[in-house]
């Protein structure tokens, strides 16, 4: 009863949470209508306050509730089951809140709450119009986890984070047999989502999201209350600090994928990563508009556009994202619940009052009373949002395919449009040439925008026009950079790298807190550096060179045998080259928690359908020892990770580990790439084939060679040589007795220049005979010493063979990588800059708004105590 009383208050939380949103809508669009000094307008504004307030302490409670249920493995709830386990690490059972539709919603509603109390902290003025557009949305946002269904016309709100299995899974023939049954475990979250990047990366991204709504809410206030280029000033900080934050999200994604999968890269235009990829560039170019606002009215009506259609890009990937639109198009994609219709609702809302309001206002909005001179920094920038814009446009144009599918059944049309089959070649094809055009921009606008270069003075262009050319014409020489597109990038990256260097000099010079955007440029700059050479000029170095055809599956044949000339097999402890390298397979590896290094495999013996293992032996490894023989250990049982040795035409040694996941869920094994990072390149090696690691070796049936010492006999491709049969006092895993006798072979096997001992062991013990076979996974054979015969000296040996285990791999160097996560790092770091300064800005004036605004109630009553 206590379980079930958990899940009752947190549903009872939601739907105060929603009711209290309404509320708080209704107080602040009160407080909004009201006369600027009235008490009326004070009275709505804190009726508004005290009820987002009440929505704020009933959204800490769901939460509560939910983690409650979660952290103690209350499996009764379909949620906690579905998403997490006992085995599961606490830093992973925190990151399932947010693995299905219902927490993802509530995280993105917890990071709306606590920027609506930033909002009620810091807008005063504001407060009002922000704050009732904030509070609407929320109240939008709750109704997806509301879960009641409406009585007469069965209509279904939402889907609650509450819902016991008994009632999600109500056609399951245990609840006939045992009505009151809770599982002793949950699914757990999926393998593949049981990284650190995915503990940051989804809160990160989803505080984006929630950011995007604070210059939404501002456009829309500005528009309402006729303050039309007001807003920009408070709008502009929070802008930079959506645009920082969700770009980090954005990259932690991209970096994850990177570590984890293994597709080769970083990003590869997937619908999903397009859908937040979109609002992240049209948050860039506002930004860019609401700077030269002040000065161009045309620029202050594109901030208000791009500002409204961030924020419905979020709400439109939003719905693509959970409507189940996208069907098998992206591997990120949620399965439709049955919110499809609410999702387009609320979509469709935001929208019709969006555009309803600026057409409304329209005409009151300022106008240029003459053009804009090609020479002003004004151009320049507007110029630059336009084509970052265009280059959004093509993105969703191509991305939004599955919709116009889904428009033309809805009025009985198939068009049967697809997506493009190389989505990667295809994106690329474009954006690479936007992007020439955007580095170039970000150089020639900061000269323009600090008034280095103007009409007839264009002279301070010249020494980074030249630098740029000695810089890139070396770089294209010696880098053999020799498509015309990639000349092209590398040149604008390379002079925006150089101008905004120069331009950031002469500011730290004067005031270093003006230099966010020079800062920003330069790091955007490298980004594009290090994923024109990582994606352009990565190379395969796994080339086949053995003649032999690895697999005649068509994942393998297909493009002229492409995955078969470009990959390496490996048989298990048999070194073969590699390029530069020579590659040894040393060993199958797993993840014992506790221990920073992986443990061989065959140290463990895991216990079935669970998450831990039996120490075969003393697990020590760097000197130290963690476990000794027969402790149970926790272990990550669906990771194996592959000892690669890879050693160079030095000498040098090192090891990576790729990782085999065995992962149901995701259609059965999948591989993550383990990383060489050198300072000009990472080396990403993976698997692509490899035996089953969980699986039992399947033997032949057994061969008897009955041979003498020293005699020579055929183990299938092998040559082997009884070397001896000597005494032995020990035999592994069998502890010998007084009186015992053990006797071990030693048998010799040569395969292709290489020489491996075998020693099946002979034991006699009160008359009975023992035999302990040796297993030599190199070889693929089992041999067993059955028979001694003294009188003959011949010895009789029972071998099993089976395959042996083998790795094909893929090796690919990424050079300049790392001058994409530099790039990132700074780019970070100006975005950050500029929001302190517009921040500090913003602050300044509203104070002294506040300050007026103060006087002016001051003067009022005394007015009024006069006039009594």
């Amino acid at each position: 009863m206590y379980h079930l009383a958990v899940g009752k208050l947190g549903h009872l939380f939601v739907i105060i949470a929603f009711v209290s949103a309404l509320v708080a809508a209704f107080g602040y669009v009160r407080s909004a209508l009201s006369n600027t000094l009235s008490d009326e307008k004070s009275y709505w504004k804190n009726t508004g306050r005290n009820f987002f307030f009440a929505h704020s302490a009933a959204v800490l409670g769901v939460i509560v509730c939910l983690y409650w249920i979660i952290l103690n493995h209350y499996f009764e709830y379909n949620y906690a089951w579905s998403n997490s386990s006992r085995s599961m690490p606490r830093a992973y059972v925190i990151s399932s809140f947010w693995q299905n539709q219902e927490g993802s919603f509530l995280l993105w509603i917890f990071w709306n709450m606590l920027l609506g109390l930033a909002l009620i902290a810091t807008t005063k003025l504001w407060e009002g119009p922000v704050m009732a557009i904030f509070a609407m949305v929320q109240a939008f946002l709750m109704s997806m986890i509301l879960g009641v269904i409406i009585p007469g016309i069965d209509l279904k709100i939402g889907s609650t984070p509450f819902l016991l299995l008994k009632e999600a899974l109500p056609d399951l023939a245990v609840w006939k047999m045992d009505p009151d049954f809770v599982p002793k475990d949950g699914n757990g979250l999926n393998p593949l989502l049981q990284n650190y990047w995915m503990v940051i990366h989804p809160p990160t991204l989803f505080l984006g999201f929630s950011a995007s709504l604070i210059p939404f809410s501002f456009a829309i206030a500005g528009l309402w209350l006729r303050r039309t280029s007001e807003w920009i000033r408070p709008a502009l900080p929070w802008t930079l600090f959506a645009a920082l934050v969700l770009g980090l999200g954005i990259l932690m994604g991209g970096y994850w994928a990177y570590e984890t999968l293994n597709f080769g890269g970083y990003w590869n235009w997937d619908p999903v990563e397009n859908t937040s990829f979109v609002p992240w560039v049209v948050l860039v170019a506002t930004i860019h508009t609401m700077i030269i606002s002040g000065k161009n009215a045309t620029a202050l009506k594109t901030s208000y556009i791009l500002s409204i259609a961030a924020f419905l890009l979020i709400l439109y990937s939003t719905f693509m994202t959970r409507s189940g639109i996208l069907g098998n198009a992206s591997v990120h994609s949620f399965t439709d619940l049955g919110l499809s219709g609410q999702l387009l609702v609320y979509m469709l809302f935001f929208m019709v009052v969006a555009i309803a309001l600026m057409v409304y206002r329209w005409k009151t909005l300022p106008s240029d009373e003459e053009e804009v001179s090609t020479y002003s920094r004004e151009f320049w920038i507007f110029i630059g949002a336009t084509v970052l814009c265009l280059s959004s446009f093509q993105i969703l144009a191509t991305t939004s395919i599955p919709v116009y599918n889904k428009i033309g059944e809805l009025f009985g049309m198939a068009w049967n449009l697809a997506l493009p089959t190389d989505q990667i070649a295809h994106y690329n094809k474009f954006q690479l040439w936007f992007y020439i055009v955007v580095a170039l921009l970000t150089g020639v606008g900061q000269y323009f925008w600090w008034k280095k270069v103007g009409k007839g003075k264009l002279e301070a262009l010249y020494v980074p026009l030249i630098l740029t050319f000695v810089i890139s014409s070396i770089w294209i020489y010696v880098g053999q950079v020799k498509e015309l597109p990639y000349i092209l990038l590398l040149t604008a990256a390379i002079f925006a790298v150089v101008s905004n260097g120069a331009i950031l000099v002469n500011i730290i010079r004067g005031n270093y807190k003006l230099s966010g955007g020079a800062i920003t440029h330069i790091g955007a700059a490298l980004m594009l550096i290090g994923i024109l050479f990582s994606s352009g000029y990565s190379k395969v170095v796994s080339m086949n060179n053995s003649g032999l055809m690895i697999s005649r599956s068509e994942s393998f044949t297909a493009n002229d045998n492409k995955e078969n000339r470009e990959n390496v097999m490996l048989w298990y402890n048999k070194p073969e080259r590699m390029g530069d390298y020579q590659l040894t397979w040393k060993d199958v590896r797993v993840e014992v928690r506790g221990i920073n290094e992986y443990v061989p495999s065959g140290w463990l013996e895991t216990i079935e359908k669970d998450f831990r293992a039996v120490a075969l032996q003393d697990i020590t490894l760097s000197g130290k020892t963690y476990f000794s023989k027969g402790d149970t250990v926790e272990i990550y049982p669906d990771n194996f990770y592959y000892e690669i040795e890879y050693r160079d035409p030095a000498g040098k040694i090192f090891t990576l580990f790729p990782r085999v996941q065995i992962n149901p869920g995701m259609g059965g094994i999948i591989a993550s790439p383990g990383l060489r990072r050198d300072l000009d390149r990472d080396l990403y090696t993976y698997i692509q084939m490899s035996m089953d690691p969980t699986a039992e070796p399947q033997w032949s049936p057994t061969e008897l060679h009955t041979v003498a010492m020293r005699d020579t006999f055929f183990l299938n491709d092998y040559v082997a040589v009884l070397d001896n049969v000597v005494r032995t006092d020990e035999v592994e895993g069998v502890p010998l007795k007084d009186g015992d006798a053990a006797v071990k072979a030693i048998i010799r096997v040569l395969d292709r220049g290489q020489e491996y001992t075998v020693s099946p062991t002979f034991i006699i013990r009160d008359n009975t005979i023992g035999r302990k076979a040796e297993t030599n996974k190199a070889l693929g054979l089992r041999i067993q010493l059955n028979e001694i015969d003294p009188k003959t000296g011949m010895f009789t040996f029972g071998v099993n063979r089976t395959q042996r285990d083998y790795v094909v791999m893929k090796a690919i160097e990424k050079p300049l990588i790392n001058l994409l996560w530099v790039g990132t790092f700074i780019l970070m770091i100006g975005f950050g800059i500029s929001t302190v300064r517009r921040y500090r800005d913003f602050i300044k004036k509203r104070d002294r708004e506040v300050q007026g605004e103060n006087e002016k109630k001051v003067s009022k009553k005394r007015i009024e105590l006069n006039k009594a």
